[in-house]
């Protein structure tokens, strides 16, 4: 089925087709469709198969469809997007820019870390479609910064993300100003127990879509986890770098000290790697995330947090050098890669202390993964385990941070650092 079917406006298929794409993913197959009608939806897709042009396609032919209504009136923001990563939310809004290249639309996308009166100016003029961050909007809405009395779609995108970082109180705050009479999208990785009881809450008669099935892994990457010692996992990654070639690899650390010191070792090894996390200024993080969407660097290390929005195609191996603590969180870095269709590989470091994690991964995607010992990096048989050391107040989902408060932001953006992006037309 291609694009054009889909009863789509002429303009938005052009714009996607000049992206290189034909035919829809499964999930825009379904969702498209299910938003154009009008009615809440709740879909479920992983991350990577096409979910964020499941919604702003169809987001801009419906708003493009009544322009010429507010056509020379101040325009007031019409579609509100919510992601809990400034890294997506920049990707999103890059979305609806490109895709809606040819239509007489505005959008933004505000989030914390940068200055906050620019976002003011860019507000005053009015957009149609905001992408935000929940703790930057409500700054925004505490200000009076911002109108959202004319809201006609709220998406939520990366639902379960957004419960587990703790934002499920600024949600609702955010709910609370909209207005009833609108139409609700809810995007999740996984429909658990809270997921369910957010969409019962918030969306009337929806439509359910699940491409994806619950904590399923996607069938195109090829999964393998290498033994080693603890004090080996670097000398190991070089070894693999270096005689497997590897010309770009995505490597996933536990914690923002382990994600330095990884960077300093590599660079020892004439390895180019650079880290991103929460206490790199965005400078940094913004020039790590640019480097190595351009392919001028060979190794991207990052917490999980600071990886959540990155999307880079045809990106051929994910590295877990430390075993994350919650194991739906290996489903969500192993989707950084073999997205929409391609092939990819996801490999994990696994020493003697890891083992349960291992288990309890394994035991969440219903699949023992294969192990090989690489020759050379044998495992010590007589290694103990000891105790995975955690900072005070780690929490599973924030990489050692309690959950965020209502006015604190999220972690810093994948695009340019400079203020928020208003498109007109293409739209910078």
């Amino acid at each position: 089925m291609p694009f054009n079917s889909l009863g789509l406006a002429e303009e938005i298929v052009r714009a996607v087709r000049e992206q290189g794409y034909t035919t829809p993913t499964p999930i825009q197959t379904q969702a498209i469709p299910a938003v154009l009608a009008g009615g809440d939806l709740l879909a479920g897709a992983q991350t990577g198969t096409g979910k964020t042009a499941g919604f702003t396609l169809p987001i801009l032919h419906r708003l493009a469809a009544r322009t010429a209504a507010t056509a020379g009136a101040s325009r007031p923001i019409r579609a509100l997007i919510l992601t809990p990563t400034r890294e997506l939310a920049a990707q999103v809004e890059e979305s609806v820019r490109v895709y809606g290249k040819y239509l007489k639309l505005t959008s933004a996308v505000v989030f914390g870390g940068v200055g906050f009166n620019p976002q003011i100016k860019l507000l005053k003029h009015g957009v149609d479609i905001l992408v935000a961050t929940p703790g930057r909007l409500l700054d925004h809405m505490q200000q009076g910064t911002v109108d959202l009395t004319r809201i006609e779609i709220l998406v939520l995108d990366e639902a379960d993300r957004m419960l587990d970082m703790g934002f499920i109180r600024d949600i609702r705050r955010v709910l609370a100003v909209l207005p009833p009479k609108r139409q609700n999208l809810l995007f999740s990785a996984t429909f658990s127990d809270d997921i369910k009881a957010l969409a019962e809450s918030l969306l009337d008669a929806p439509a359910v879509i699940e491409v994806a099935r619950r904590n399923s892994t996607v069938e195109v990457i090829t999964q393998k986890v290498h033994p080693v010692d603890r004090n080996r996992k670097h000398s190991l990654l070089s070894h693999l770098i270096k005689e497997r070639q590897w010309p770009q690899v995505l490597v996933f650390t536990r914690t923002k000290h382990g994600a330095n010191k990884l960077v300093e070792q590599l660079g020892k090894e004439t390895i180019s790697a650079l880290a991103i996390h929460g206490n790199k200024s965005q400078a940094a993080r913004t020039r790590a995330l640019s480097e190595f969407k351009d392919g001028s660097l060979q190794v991207l290390v990052a917490t999980d947090i600071a990886a959540r929005g990155i999307d880079i195609d045809l990106l051929p191996h994910v590295v877990n050098y430390d075993l994350p603590n919650v194991p739906e969180d290996y489903v969500h870095r192993i989707g950084r890669t073999g997205r929409a269709g391609a092939t990819g590989e996801a490999v994990s470091l696994v020493c003697v202390d890891e083992h349960d994690l291992l288990k309890d991964i394994e035991k969440l995607i219903k699949r023992t993964l294969p192990r090989e010992v690489i020759v050379g990096f044998e495992p010590d048989p007589d290694a103990r385990p000891q105790p995975i050391q955690l900072r005070s107040g780690n929490h599973p989902h924030t990489n050692g941070r309690p959950p965020r408060s209502k006015t604190q932001q999220t972690s810093r953006p994948a695009g340019k650092p400079a203020a928020p992006h208003r498109s007109g037309g293409r739209g910078r």
